[in-house]
């Protein structure tokens, strides 16, 4: 009688589903944005899947990465958001917004979420706040941040143009909202070209004390 030879097998609770977000803060506002590719490998699964999800009215949560844990986590942070506003009468910061963000990215330290995030809103001033993660809940407040499937080709692009590294003869000129829209636009169309993850329109929310405006862009879609 043959035995066959051990066979191995292999099983993730995980999936790159890909997409890319990025934040900027400005003087009085804050920009976030998304592609809306859902892939995985070399499938599109949908062209039209946004990674922005609103907290508050002066606050959008950007998150992509694995979907299911993309949808979970964001439905958990939605309902804290929702109870810390019953509880206490009024609508939670964005500061305190990131702290409760970091908790629940830490307490699931040991099976992660397979999420890129990036929290964007106004602070108590008015001020443009974007804050940064990794996936274990480390996170501090930046003026730019990029993540997910195209962030190492978005981040360069941010640290010249609005972090003006390697420009020491550079004339430093504060961020109009208008720039900042356009810069998003411009460097979300150079990722499409080079990331398959990432592609099909870049949704931008313009976060002012006045509320959240969104507006669509196509992008390559092949």
């Amino acid at each position: 009688m043959e035995v066959s030879g051990a066979t191995e097998r292999r099983f993730s609770p995980y999936t790159d589903n890909g997409g890319t977000v990025l934040g900027v803060a400005g003087e009085d506002f804050a920009v976030v944005a998304s592609d809306t590719r859902l892939s995985e490998y070399y499938s599109i699964h949908a062209r039209d899947v946004s990674k922005l999800f609103r907290l508050s009215p002066h606050m959008v949560l950007g998150c992509a990465g694995f979907y299911g844990d993309v949808l979970t986590l964001t439905k958990e942070m939605n309902m804290a958001t929702q109870i810390y506003e019953y509880e206490h009468g009024r609508t939670i910061s964005c500061p305190a917004t990131a702290e409760m963000l970091s908790k629940k990215l830490y307490y699931r330290r040991f099976f992660p979420f397979y999420t890129y995030n990036v929290l964007v809103g106004l602070d108590a001033e008015g001020k443009g706040a974007v804050y940064g993660f990794d996936p274990i809940g480390s996170f501090e407040r930046e003026t730019f941040r990029a993540s997910g499937s195209a962030a190492s080709l978005l981040q360069p692009l941010l640290d010249n143009q609005i972090g003006y590294h390697n420009q020491p003869n550079a004339k430093r000129e504060p961020l109009s909202m208008e720039k900042a829209v356009a810069l998003v636009r411009e460097v979300f169309s150079c990722a499409a070209e080079r990331d398959i993850q990432t592609g099909d329109g870049v949704v931008i929310s313009v976060i002012t004390k006045d509320g959240i405006r969104e507006e669509l862009f196509p992008l390559r879609s092949d």
